[in-house]
């Protein structure tokens, strides 16, 4: 299978059909197939298989340390075992951004209902299996995700589901996010300003301080023309379940995830509306990130450690020598007439 000249695997059913690529293992499609309807995010440049990535011959993806990826990228990442950039010593081993899950050939397979993706990572010496199947409900996508250490050494690391929403789903001043929180705080260095946040402040979701005494609400996506921002936030402990809701009123369609709170306590928003000017964003993206994971902020492996914790709970998981770690994760898709309040709304197969 081809996905925009990428190697693909489709798993698919009369509703809906997942396609995973490949290269980096990105989640790139999961398609409402009635409505012609995938919420993920296809990026406004061509993509290339990661592997075929070279920074003099593709000078069209940058020349930072996220080149590589970004030649590749799409839909939902996984960002492991590193959220953020990379040292200069390991970027100039061939680590990139979010480590090297994300730009890593994958075998793949589709067999019985399922699609089955592994992948060796040999810098990082784990191993990482994906299992991805469509319920009978053909509105849930189940997937079984599990890590391998290949070293007899503990680590500290990120591992981070970065799904990311795109157009026409995703709609500035428009499409609209729930999630339950208990305390937030906004991005503490540069490189997220666009949106006039307050770097480093606390907060209480979903209104966000920006200069000048305003506030920013988070749950209606890029409220401020040519905005970026990126949030963490704390999901609600008194539930064993997270997750986020995105709801489209074009489309009259509900996306999100639903994981367990001790796998992945954090969520950060990225909202990136225009606003970055070079290669190879050049003013024309506009993406949300809703990115759940052990880690609150994409800020490297070095500042992980240091931070520790965030509001009393931990920045990072450690990985024991020679330790699997096991988790299980859905999305959802479906129609919907209207945004859903606190207790949720149902999805409507139709």
């Amino acid at each position: 299978m081809k996905f925009q000249n990428r190697e693909a695997l489709q798993l698919e059913t009369k509703a809906l059909r997942v396609t995973v690529l490949r290269g980096g293992g990105h989640i790139a499609e999961i398609l409402h197939k009635k409505t012609g309807t995938n919420p993920l995010w296809i990026p406004p440049w061509s993509s290339i298989e990661p592997s075929q990535y070279e920074a003099a011959l593709h000078p069209q993806y940058g020349v930072n340390a996220d080149g590589k990826l970004l030649s590749g990228i799409m839909g939902h990442s996984l960002c492991l075992d590193l959220f953020g950039p990379p040292s200069d010593e390991e970027l100039s081993h061939g680590i990139s951004v979010h480590g090297e899950a994300s730009i890593a050939a994958y075998d793949g397979v589709v067999r019985d209902g399922q699609l089955c993706l592994s992948s060796v990572l040999p810098h990082s010496m784990l191993r990482i299996a994906r299992v991805i199947r469509i319920d009978n409900d053909e509105l849930h996508v189940r997937i079984r995700e599990s890590v391998d250490n290949l070293s007899a050494v503990d680590r500290p690391i990120a591992w981070t589901q970065h799904v990311t929403l795109g157009p026409p789903f995703l709609e500035a001043g428009a499409t609209r996010l729930t999630i339950r929180t208990e305390r937030s705080r906004v991005f503490e260095s540069e490189g997220f300003d666009a949106g006039g946040l307050v770097r480093g402040a606390d907060f209480d979701w979903p209104y966000a301080p920006r200069h000048e005494s305003d506030v920013t609400d988070l749950r209606v996506f890029g409220g401020h023309a040519r905005s970026s921002s990126f949030t963490a936030h704390l999901m609600d402990r008194s539930s064993d379940r997270a997750s986020f809701t995105a709801f489209s009123p074009s489309a009259q369609m509900l996306f999100g995830y639903e994981w367990e709170r001790r796998d992945f306590p954090w969520l950060g928003i990225w909202e990136e509306n225009r606003s970055r000017q070079n290669k190879p964003w050049n003013g024309e993206a506009v993406a949300c990130g809703l990115e759940f994971g052990v880690s609150p902020f994409p800020e490297g492996r070095e500042k992980m450690v240091q931070r520790e914790t965030l509001f009393g709970v931990p920045a990072f998981r450690w990985l024991r020598g020679l330790e699997r770690v096991s988790v299980e994760y859905s999305a959802f898709l479906g129609q919907a007439e209207c945004f859903p309040n606190e207790a949720g709304a149902a999805v409507r197969r139709r």
